[in-house]
Formats: structure tokens, C-alpha cells, sequence
């Protein structure tokens, strides 16, 4: 049986109808940038996190760009974030003319530690970023509380965890702000790139909305240096379909994960990602440990498995950010991270039998 390590085919065709009447909409209103479809969509989100505000932008790695200037976030600034995540986590710090600062992660959320954030603040810190890797939120509380204490602003990546909670809090509501992306393979995807920044602060989302649109603040009136980056109406469109259907989807990458635990639950050559007490995962990936990464994934593969790896180099080891003067061995959790993790499939669009079909190979590749 093939296990592809994503089926975007299956979860379009549960929603197929609903998104033809939407994408018809925004055709015959002819309203393509910004618009109903967005205003809709910004409410059913803001809506669903219990936030006063929703800013759709062009991208995920925009809505993070985007919220660190609004949170006045700048030039001599320094914000500390992780090294094990996508690039544009860091890219956006530079872009907004701040330096990253990294802190090591925790070994068993792949998060950042909050205790390594404390040792990492100096006189320039403005904010912390952190990132909700694979959709488990990372321990706002400590975060929140730190930040609290030496006056910082909190900027959440939530690219991988919509849908996650923190108690019964969204991970985007938990901060100053949150960055989400609808890359298509997101937990909530849209067809293409979109993005879309949270916040209860008034004055954040008033700058928002002037920076995602050149700056404006009304016709022919610029304020700030601003950016083209707005949600298409047609991707909002897509996404408010979605968006009632996230928490079932979510419960499925939910139930997909509890058929890998109870089949390599007695397999101690794997670690299986945790969920901490009091947090809900939102299962963006299923990320196993272990020391034969790379053997398991090509027999994986041989097998019509599919498996990928999120991430196989660090940023503190990438050329684009070599002028900050890392080296290697200087965060050793997250560099013995990148050399172990493989995750798994776990989209909403499998079926059980696939799910149990790619456990199952995984047990095998031990036991045989």
C-alpha cells in the first residue's frame, strides 16, 4: 500500500463544492485584493482565537516580518528565537534589521527552552520568537512570564500549530502577536501562499494594516515604509471553508497519531514526540527520534512510505547567517535534533490503514 507523506487530493474532494461556490463568489463580486472574502475571513478567525484582531498578509513569513515592525521592533534591536526551524524565522528578524539571538531547544518538544532564552538576554533584547514546532506550542507560560519580567514583546510562530492550545488558549492568542501561514500543507491551507498575523492590540493592527498596503493609512495618504503583501480574496475565500472543518481535521492527525504510538509504543530504538500536560497538539508533523534516521527513511521509501525531514541543517550552521558568529556544537540539543529527527505521515486525508501500514513498516525496520 503507498503511503504518500501528504494527500492534499483527499481533503480538497471533502471540500471541493463548498470551495467552487466560494471561488464563484469572489469572481462574480470582482473584488480580488482585500475586500469581503478577506473582511469574512479575518473575522471567523479572530473569532475562532478569541482575538480582537485578524490581518491577512501574503504569506507566513510576511506576517512575521510584519508583526516584529509593528511591535516597533527594529534596527540595534536583538531578538532571540530557536535554531531548529524554518529559515524564514530567523530571515525575518534580519529583514526588519534586527540580529537573532538563538537559544537551544528542549530535547523533548523540540521547542525552545525557556531557561537558555534567560541566559540569552542582554541590554538589546526587544522580543522573544518562538515557534510551536510540529504543532506542539512551545511553554508559553515560561516564556510569558520571562518576557514579562524583563519587559519583552512576544511574537509567536504559529506556521505549524493552528488549532494547537495551551489550556483552552489557541497558540496566536498568547502573545503580542502571532504569525500563521496557509501554506497549502498547513493544518489550515489555503491554495497557494497566505498569511495572517493576530493580536488584541489595537495599535498593532492599525500598523499592520497600514504596512501589509504600501504604508497607507487612507487613498493617497502614506505613513510608513510599507509592503504589498495582502491575503488574496480568493485564498480567503478557500480558508473560511476550511476553517469549520480544522478541528475535525486536527482530530484526525490526532487519531493518526494514536495508531503510530500504540504500534511502536515497545520499540525503544524510536522516541516518539511528546505532548506535555495541559497542551493540546495540533500533529502539523509526527517527528520521531533516532539514530538511524537515515537507514529508516531509505527503507521507508523502498516501501512506498513516504517521510521527511524537518530539518537537516540548523540555522546557526547556514551560510546566510554566518555573520552572527556561530559554530558548530554551540546549541548540541538541537544539533543532535537535526541529525535524528524523521517524521512521519500524519495529514487528516490518510486513512487508517495507510497510517497503521507506515507504523507498521517502521516496526519492521527494527525487528527484521
Amino acid at each position: 500500500m503507498k503511503v504518500p507523506f501528504i494527500d492534499l487530493v483527499t481533503q480538497h474532494r471533502e471540500v471541493e463544492s463548498d470551495i467552487r461556490k466560494g471561488l464563484e463568489e469572489v469572481i462574480k463580486s470582482s473584488r480580488f485584493i482585500l475586500g469581503p472574502a478577506v473582511g469574512k475571513f479575518e473575522e471567523s478567525m479572530a473569532s475562532y482565537h478569541g482575538v480582537r484582531h485578524a490581518v491577512g498578509v501574503a504569506s507566513g513569513t510576511d506576517a512575521l516580518l510584519l508583526a516584529l515592525l509593528a511591535a516597533g521592533v527594529g534596527p540595534g534591536d536583538e531578538v532571540v528565537t530557536t535554531p531548529f526551524t524554518f529559515v524564514a524565522t530567523a530571515e525575518v528578524i534580519v529583514h526588519a534589521g534586527a540580529k537573532p539571538v538563538f537559544a537551544d531547544i528542549e530535547a523533548d518538544t523540540f521547542n525552545i527552552d525557556p531557561a537558555r532564552v534567560e541566559e540569552k538576554i542582554t541590554a538589546r533584547t526587544r522580543a522573544v520568537l518562538p515557534v510551536h514546532l510540529y504543532g506542539h506550542p512551545a511553554d508559553m507560560n515560561a516564556v510569558g512570564a520571562l518576557a514579562a519580567e524583563k519587559g519583552l514583546v512576544v511574537i509567536e510562530d504559529c506556521a505549524q500549530s493552528t488549532g494547537a492550545r495551551v489550556g483552552e488558549r489557541l497558540t496566536g492568542s498568547l502573545g503580542k502577536a502571532g504569525g500563521f501561514s496557509f501554506f497549502p500543507t498547513k493544518n489550515l491551507g489555503c491554495l497557494g501562499d497566505g498569511g495572517m498575523v493576530l493580536t488584541d492590540d489595537d495599535e498593532v493592527a492599525s500598523t499592520l494594516r497600514m504596512l501589509r498596503g504600501h504604508g497607507a493609512s487612507g487613498r493617497d495618504r502614506y505613513e510608513l515604509s510599507g509592503y504589498n503583501s495582502r491575503l488574496d480574496a480568493i485564498q480567503a475565500a478557500v480558508l473560511d471553508v476550511k476553517l469549520p472543518r480544522l478541528e475535525e481535521w486536527n482530530e484526525r492527525r490526532r487519531r493518526n497519531a494514536a495508531i503510530y504510538r500504540e504500534v511502536l509504543r515497545d520499540v525503544e530504538e524510536v522516541v516518539l514526540p511528546v505532548q506535555r500536560q495541559g497542551v493540546t497538539h495540533a500533529y502539523n508533523q509526527f517527528t520521531v527520534m533516532t539514530p538511524k534516521r537515515d537507514e529508516l527513511r531509505q527503507y521507508l521509501g523502498e516501501r512506498n512510505v513516504g517521510s521527511m525531514i524537518y530539518y537537516s541543517e540548523c540555522l546557526h550552521l547556514q551560510p546566510v547567517l554566518a555573520h552572527l558568529g556561530y559554530g558548530r556544537g554551540d546549541f548540541p540539543v538541537a544539533e543532535r535534533a537535526r541529525d535524528q529527527v524523521l517524521s512521519l505521515p500524519i495529514c487528516p486525508g490518510l486513512t487508517e490503514a495507510q497510517v497503521s501500514t507506515a507504523a507498521e513498516a517502521v516496526r519492521a525496520f527494527f525487528r527484521d
